[in-house]
């Protein structure tokens, strides 16, 4: 029997990530969205470019939630998305009522899948997905930290005019402003970083890394990125999907580790059949440490917020 992945939320980040997951015939994709239409139409396009790529997987569009039963993963981009001006924040209450109906609807059809959360702001998100579904821990995990390492990586590759594949580097915490590149880790081809970008100018790309949604919010006006978010979403799909053990930044539940406790905060962690398999604890400098407590300070007010405005 071939594998179904759900995409609730047909707009730009989905629609891109249902097709990702087509052209690599990684499993049958359903794409719901509330807008009549529109799921049905992307997801119709989508099938009609199968006998061109190879990929011999069908691809169904709903409004409803029927036809996703039996998910082995559902990815939920649903929400409002940012715009220009907007923070992360902005989009928490509105977004969290999304979640929450989401996640009820995802659950009553799939209670064996697992969640992988995309939607703003994404460690609060990932935390009201877990509260909500009812899951163990392991089978609900957020999409941030591949994302955010993935632009720093790109950004370090562009200084020093690099291979991409050459950059090995980490982005840990929250999504957002209190992101924490470890640079201590961060290496180019074996070789430290800090020996090759002075810390002036290092400090700056690490600050692009943080603003790296602001930035295209900003260009695009109307819209946000959905390309690498849609590339990083892809990527934990296939890793669980295949049963990779792969390695990755991801939004996991710490209980104790890094000395953070009931909360969701960007880790690396171990990716496979069985979702979030192992927290992989690194050595941080004390500096790495405190902005990572400082990190999961800001996603806890988050929570402390939607906790004040659940009914």
């Amino acid at each position: 029997m071939r594998r179904k992945v759900t995409i609730v939320g047909a707009g730009n980040v989905g629609a891109t990530t249902a097709q990702r997951i087509v052209d690599k015939a990684l499993a049958d994709v359903v794409l719901v969205d509330v807008v009549e239409g529109l799921p049905q139409g992307k997801a119709l396009d989508m099938a009609e470019s199968t006998p061109v790529s190879g990929a011999d997987v069908s691809v169904t569009g709903t409004n409803g939630y029927e036809e996703t039963a039996g998910s082995d993963v559902v990815v939920i981009t649903a929400g409002i998305a940012r715009r220009p001006g907007m923070s992360r924040d902005d989009l928490l209450l509105t977004n969290m009522k999304i979640m929450t109906s989401v996640v009820a609807e995802v659950v009553k059809h799939s209670p064996d899948t697992i969640l992988v959360i995309v939607s703003n702001p994404l460690d609060a998100m990932v935390q009201k997905a877990y509260e909500i579904s009812g899951f163990p821990k392991e089978r609900v995990v957020g999409m941030a930290g591949i994302l955010d390492t993935s632009r720093f990586r790109t950004f370090l590759a562009q200084e020093l005019n690099v291979s991409v594949t050459n950059v090995s580097a980490y982005v840990l915490g929250g999504h957002g402003d209190s992101m924490v590149p470890l640079l201590g880790t961060t290496t180019i081809g074996g070789k430290p970083v800090t020996e090759m970008i002075d810390a002036d100018r290092l400090e700056e790309i690490v600050q692009r890394t943080r603003d790296g949604g602001a930035e295209i919010v900003n260009y695009l006006k109307t819209g946000s990125a959905y390309y690498a978010p849609s590339a990083a979403a892809t990527q934990m799909v296939e890793a669980i999907l295949g049963d990779r053990k792969e390695i990755l930044p991801c939004a996991a539940y710490l209980e104790g580790e890094y000395g953070i406790n009931g909360l969701y905060v960007g880790v690396p962690v171990k990716l496979g059949a069985g979702g979030v398999e192992e927290i992989i604890e690194i050595e941080l400098t004390g500096a790495e440490s405190a902005a990572l407590r400082a990190s999961a300070d800001s996603v806890q007010e988050l929570i402390d917020v939607m906790a004040a405005n659940t009914d």
